[in-house]
């Protein structure tokens, strides 16, 4: 559902101090082991994580929790185009009210299958020197379900900074999620423009750092995908998921506006397909 409605654009990033003056305008999760952040690395890349770094949708998978692993019809015609996050809000509201527990959601959430060959790419990068890659994690899930999926995997310490809208139990035993922030793209979703997450991620890092990153990568699925790799440059690489929304708009962009989309595209359908690339670049 979340896919099919977005239309992605170019965002110019937030000129200097307006983050300040605008107030706090998201929620970033941060390994504990990054409190002192590492400079030094070669490359940035960024994961999504729904239909990325797990073959389902959380969303959709939280539905499992429900009784009869259902929605009644009268919810889900809530749903508004662009309004996905506050369809889920009430989501969540409505299982609360159903007697689902913490402990129900997060069972569901361990179960979620990786994407073939997604642990071989995670293995790759935790066994790469420690200078080459600072991860990133950007969805438009929410903290409940990723830091589940991610601390009964293993996979958590990976991470050096997570984006995604921010959710915690309430004294009710509700998961209250809340938008991750306010932007001015007019066609991306109320909550979040992931190339607005991306480019000012990027253009703080490379102030602290003192240098830019060699490459920023970014690997994802669905059409909100597609709004942050536009921001890419030409040295950098999109490794948008085959024949998922994101690549389909990559192509139609290369078809219909050729030279807009700048980054190297390349097509995955395992996790072991991104391996095969980064030990070429890297080595380079």
């Amino acid at each position: 559902m979340r896919d099919s409605v977005f239309n992605c654009c170019v965002v110019p990033p937030h000129p200097p101090g307006e983050e300040e003056a605008r107030g706090p305008r998201r929620t970033e999760t941060m390994a504990s082991s990054s409190a002192h952040f590492p400079n030094d690395k070669r490359f940035l890349i960024f994961f999504d994580f729904d239909e990325t770094i797990v073959d389902e949708t959380s969303d959709d998978m939280v539905v499992q929790a429900a009784p009869g692993q259902h929605l009644p019809g009268w919810l889900k015609d809530t749903y508004q185009p662009g309004r996905y996050n506050e369809y889920m809000q009430r989501v969540l509201a409505y299982l609360a009210e159903q007697g689902v527990t913490e402990s129900d959601m997060r069972s569901v959430m361990e179960k979620i299958p990786s994407t073939p060959g997604m642990a071989t790419l995670f293995q790759f990068l935790r066994a790469r020197p420690p200078q080459d890659f600072e991860v990133v994690l950007l969805s438009d899930a929410n903290s409940f379900f990723i830091e589940s999926w991610l601390r009964r995997t293993g996979a958590r310490q990976l991470f050096h900074r997570i984006f995604t809208n921010p959710a915690t139990f309430n004294k009710d035993g509700r998961l209250v999620m809340r938008p991750f922030h306010s932007h001015d793209c007019l066609r991306c979703p109320d909550n979040m423009c992931k190339q607005v997450v991306v480019r000012e991620y990027v253009a703080r890092r490379t102030q602290e750092r003192g240098r830019p990153y060699q490459r920023v990568f970014y690997v994802g699925d669905g059409a909100n995908d597609f709004c942050p790799a536009l921001a890419l440059g030409p040295r950098d690489v999109v490794f948008p998921r085959r024949d998922f929304p994101m690549h389909r708009l990559i192509t139609e962009t290369h078809e219909s506006m050729p030279g807009e989309f700048k980054a190297v595209t390349v097509p995955w359908a395992s996790g072991e397909d991104v391996v095969q690339r980064l030990r070429k670049l890297v080595a380079e």
